[in-house]
This record gives C-alpha cells, sequence and structure tokens, in this order.
C-alpha cells in the first residue's frame, strides 16, 4: 500500500511537472507568435470599442449631469428660492467632493475583486436615486446632505473607469480611448446647460413643483434608466469575460497587455494581493505622490466648471440666455481633449502635451485677468478652460504608464490620485464668490498659478520617470501564469 502511494505521488508530480511544462511551452508559443497589428488584433480592438466604450460614456455622461447641474439649478431658481448665501452654496459643492474623496480608494479597491458589470452600473442606480430625490429637498441643509450622498455613490465611477480601461488597453490606446470616455464630461456640460435652458423655462411650474426641482428629478430618473440597461451590456475583464468574447479572443486580450508588462486583473492567473498589502505598495511609491500633485493641480483648475453659469452672468447673460452660453466652453474643452488625446497615442507621448496645454492655459488666464472687455473675456476663457480639459485625460492615463503593475497596486494608486486630486476641489469651491464679481480675480489669479506649476512639474517628473523607470511584468511569464490557470480550471470543469 505505501508503494501504491508513492507512486501514485511520484506519477501526479510528474503529470504537474508535464502540464507546468505544456503551459510554459503555450505560452512560450504565443509570446513567440506575438505579431502587432494583426488582423485578429484589429477585429478585438473594435469589438472592445462598441462594447467598452458606449457602455462607459453613457454611464461616465449620466454621471456628469447630475453632478454639475448644482450650478444650473442655482441660477434657474434655487439661490432665488432657499436665499442661498454664498458661503450655502460652496458648502453644497464642497460636501460632495469630502464623500468622493473618503469612499474613492476603497470603492477601486473592492472593483479588483467584483464584476465590472454589477459594480459601475450599481453605483450609477445608487447616484440617480440621490440625483432625483434631490428634487424634494425643502432647505439648503438637505440639498448639502443629498450633494454627501452622492459623492459617496459616483467616488468609485470614475477611478473605478480609469482602472477599467486600463485592464482592456493597451499603453498607446488608453489615452485616445480614455479620451472618447472623457469627452462625456465637456458634452455633458453642455448639455446640461442645454437641459437646464428648457427644463427651467418650460417646466416652472408643472405639477406645482419649480423648474430646478424638474432638473434634478429627469436627470436621475435617466441615470436610473440607463444604468439598468447598461448591466446587461457591460464585459468585465480580458481573463472571465465569456458572455463577452470567446476563448481565443480572451487570450490574445491578455496577451496584448502582457506585451506592454501590465497585468492582468482577476482570473485565477492573475495575482492576487490583499488589499492592505495592495495599499502599502501604492502609498510607499514616490511615482504615485508625484501623479498625485499633477492630477490635483489640474482638478483644482477644473473647478470652475461649478461656477461657468455664474462668470457666464457676469459676462453679461442670465435666464435661459445665460444657460445657453455656457454651450460654447464646454465645447472647445471637448475639441481639447479629443485632439491632445489623440495626439499622445499617435506620437507616444503624454508629458510634452501636458507642458503645452498647461502653459497655453497659463498664458491665456493671465490675459483674461488683465483686459477689460466682457466680450473678449468670454471668448479667451472658453479656450484657456479647454486646455484644463486636455490636460486632466493626459494626466490621468499616464498614471498606468507610471504605475502598470500589480493590478491591484495599479487601482489603490488610481483612486488614490483621484481622490487626493479632487481634494483641491474643496478648497477650490470658495475661489469664486459673488463678492468677487465682476472680475474675480482669486478664481483667476490661482487656476493661472496652477497650471503654471503642472507646465513645470510635468517636464520634472518625466526627466524623474525617465532616470528611475518602473517594473514592468515579464511577458512570458504573465502568459505561463495564465495559461496556467486556464489549464486548470478546464481540468476542474471537465472533472465536475
Amino acid at each position: 500500500m505505501a508503494d501504491e502511494k508513492i507512486t501514485s505521488s511520484v506519477e501526479h508530480a510528474s503529470d504537474n511537472g508535464d502540464a507546468f511544462r505544456h503551459n510554459d511551452k503555450e505560452a512560450n508559443h504565443i509570446v513567440a507568435s506575438w505579431r502587432e497589428g494583426t488582423d485578429a488584433e484589429k477585429r478585438l480592438v473594435r469589438k472592445l470599442d462598441w462594447r467598452i466604450l458606449p457602455c462607459t460614456w453613457v454611464l461616465y455622461t449620466l454621471g456628469y449631469l447630475d453632478r454639475a447641474n448644482i450650478g444650473n439649478a442655482k441660477t434657474g431658481g434655487l439661490e432665488r428660492d432657499f436665499g442661498l448665501t454664498d458661503s450655502q452654496y460652496s458648502i453644497i459643492v464642497l460636501l460632495f467632493f469630502v464623500s468622493y474623496l473618503i469612499f474613492e480608494v476603497p470603492a477601486n479597491m473592492l472593483l479588483t475583486r467584483v464584476r465590472p458589470s454589477v459594480f459601475l452600473p450599481g453605483l450609477g442606480l445608487l447616484w440617480g436615486t440621490f440625483a432625483a430625490l434631490m428634487g424634494s429637498v425643502q432647505n439648503w441643509q438637505q440639498l448639502a446632505g443629498m450633494r454627501f450622498l452622492i459623492g459617496f455613490a459616483e467616488a468609485g465611477f470614475a477611478p473605478g473607469c480609469a482602472f477599467f480601461l486600463s485592464s482592456w488597453y493597451r499603453r498607446y490606446e488608453l489615452a485616445t480611448r480614455y479620451a472618447i470616455l472623457y469627452t462625456s464630461v465637456p458634452i455633458a456640460g453642455a448639455v446640461s446647460g442645454l437641459l437646464a435652458g428648457v427644463i427651467t423655462d418650460h417646466m416652472d411650474g408643472v405639477s406645482g413643483l419649480a423648474g430646478w426641482r424638474w432638473l434634478f428629478i429627469l436627470e436621475g430618473v435617466a441615470s436610473i434608466c440607463g444604468a439598468i440597461v447598461i448591466f446587461f451590456l457591460m464585459p468585465d475583464y480580458p481573463s472571465n469575460s465569456k458572455r463577452f468574447l470567446s476563448e481565443e479572443e480572451m487570450v490574445l486580450a491578455c496577451n496584448r497587455l502582457s506585451v506592454d508588462g501590465i497585468a492582468l486583473t482577476q482570473g485565477t492567473g492573475s495575482e492576487q494581493i490583499p488589499h492592505w498589502v495592495a495599499f502599502k505598495m501604492a502609498v510607499s511609491d514616490w511615482r504615485v505622490w508625484a501623479q498625485c500633485l499633477l492630477f490635483t493641480l489640474v482638478t483644482g483648475s477644473q473647478t470652475m466648471q461649478y461656477f461657468i453659469p455664474t462668470l457666464v452672468k457676469m459676462f453679461g447673460w442670465s435666464g435661459p440666455s445665460g444657460q445657453y452660453h455656457t454651450i460654447p466652453a464646454y465645447a472647445a474643452a471637448l475639441v481639447y481633449v479629443v485632439g491632445s488625446c489623440y495626439l499622445a497615442d499617435k506620437y507616444k507621448a503624454k508629458w510634452p502635451l501636458i507642458c503645452i496645454l498647461s502653459g497655453f492655459g497659463c498664458i491665456l488666464f493671465i490675459v483674461v485677468s488683465v483686459i477689460q472687455n466682457r466680450m473678449a473675456q468670454y471668448v479667451l476663457t472658453i479656450f484657456a478652460f479647454g486646455t484644463i480639459y486636455g490636460c486632466s485625460p493626459l494626466v490621468k492615463t499616464w498614471v498606468s504608464d507610471v504605475i502598470p503593475q500589480p493590478a491591484a497596486k495599479r487601482a489603490v494608486a488610481i483612486a488614490l490620485i483621484n481622490a487626493i486630486g479632487n481634494a483641491s476641489s474643496i478648497y477650490a469651491s470658495w475661489l469664486w464668490p459673488n463678492k468677487d464679481a465682476p472680475r474675480y480675480i482669486a478664481g483667476f489669479a490661482t487656476t493661472t498659478s496652477w497650471l503654471g506649476v503642472l507646465c513645470v512639474c510635468t517636464y520634472v517628473f518625466s526627466r524623474l520617470f525617465k532616470k528611475w523607470p518602473v517594473e514592468r511584468m515579464d511577458h512570458g511569464e504573465t502568459m505561463a501564469a495564465e495559461m496556467r490557470a486556464r489549464r486548470e480550471r478546464d481540468e476542474k470543469a471537465a472533472a465536475a
């Protein structure tokens, strides 16, 4: 009996050794046969683009509508009905970012363990519900509380989408795809002004409700409906999207990422790291803090989006006309986002474009602060505002280049950078009080300074990243682990 056990153990060990060699051989074949830009890869990328981007784009748009409509509601009657002071409105804006900052890192940690097709639409369902309920508030304190809850619900979405895309696309595909996703932000801003003008003008008094209440209700319901539909369409990760990809396509999707040294997410072939270990890995890496500073400068500047309706009113337009005049600023931002990210991927360089845009924006804001002509200020503000939006997706996607692996660390880093970056929005929300009208010197001066510092820091950090490059996953080892995991999964399924 003992001899039989020994023989069985030896045979089992031999089988395992043969399996490992088979997996390594298969992985080596996949690695050796890799060719960039094959027809199969192009078909896969098109398939990803037509499924992943629309799903995330729609949710991103709806989320920003619900986030940014507070500015339109303010000028659409909310300020008058509640008798809002500058301080009260700033608190309402601020509380969104408090909860947003607190819950971003835990949310992205959770995303590495659960299905994105459940998690991301689930967040949309939550924030849509809270946004619709804002239409029933009776005082500014209740409104501030609902904004806090919307921040909680949206906290995991923006960093979650950034991590989700980095788990599907290669280094020099990512900026363009994130730009397409990020177009939802300026489009949401433009549509928000259009919808706010139509709703507050034509639905004021319907069913006894003010127009600004209908604005909250209708946009919140849109998020709820969109989230339910997208739940049935959104894929998961390359290693476990069986309802979306064939087995061959999943292997190709994993191989594409492995070529760039990007760690795989989920699936039994991925590296499983405890949450606390991943957190410590992220906070101990100086590259994470460098990226935090850059994103803080961008996001602090971008806070002026919540005061665009107020600035337009200062330039001479109010009421529905003022809502419509917010649209050109977001149209310019759309052009900057798409153009800059396309060029970044085409020429495989993000930091030079960040320097160019931030430097150009700094100069434009200086001119805006100096000149007196209102129309000239309005036009130059539109172009300057666009440079901020152009920088934002470039900085965010640069994170995945600098911190590609392991996946759990990348998720924490993206969320931490997004959270700390958005912390600047807390104090930046106080930079545009009505008492500073009509020139808003503090707001324009601070934004100008931030863009100037962003330009300098981007160049300095690019030199440091080049001098001390990050370690990347080995292509062959990553694919060997993936093929080994697939073989084990198939054997378990056959045995069951």
